[in-house]
């Protein structure tokens, strides 16, 4: 029983730093990387349909992406679709679409710091939660006698050292992911 508890705990938080990840991946460097654009929606017959799944996206150079459509016809949709997605990017368009990015400022650079800390930030709630139910678990089994009071003491302790080690990891991530940003 305890040890359910504790292996859902464990996974639940692998998955927020999980999540924490595809946050990062969004957060945009310097470089050039497919995955930026992995949230860019195309009308596709009709339907919204991931970038991914209507083009082949390449990296060209270090600031160079290569979007290279299925069918040339959706050269216009896939250009319109990367202009209004918000990431700052203006492809440029011939027989395949390329994404130059634009060199980030000072303060760019500083804004997406900002944005990769709250996201940081929402992981380690997330790890918190986790944590004070798998522990509310714990006393509502210690509760009903289901479990020794040293038992519960020990379960508690142990998640502690899981939750511990979660929001470690995810202070590590966001330390590597400022590093990246910061880098020129």
């Amino acid at each position: 029983m305890l040890e359910d508890l504790k292996k859902d705990c464990a996974v639940r938080m692998r998955k927020s730093l999980d999540a924490l990840e595809q946050a990062f991946s969004r957060v945009r460097t310097g470089r050039a990387h497919p995955s930026m654009l992995k949230d860019v929606m195309v009308p596709y017959y009709g339907t919204d349909t991931p970038l991914m799944q209507v083009a082949n996206v390449n990296v060209d150079d270090a600031r160079t992406l290569i979007v290279q459509p299925y069918e040339r016809t959706m050269v216009a949709a896939i250009d319109k679709a990367i202009r209004n997605s918000n990431l700052g990017l203006n492809p440029v368009t011939a027989d395949v679409i390329r994404v130059p990015l634009p060199a980030l400022t000072e303060q760019t650079r500083k804004d997406m710091q900002k944005l990769a800390r709250n996201e940081t930030e929402g992981a380690r709630i997330a790890i918190r939660n986790i944590r004070r139910d798998v522990l509310a678990d714990i006393k509502e089994l210690e509760k009903e006698k289901e479990i020794s009071e040293d038992d519960e003491r020990r379960a508690s302790e142990e998640v502690q050292k899981i939750t511990d080690k979660s929001v470690a990891e995810a202070d590590r991530m966001l330390a590597d992911k400022e590093a990246e940003l910061m880098q020129v």
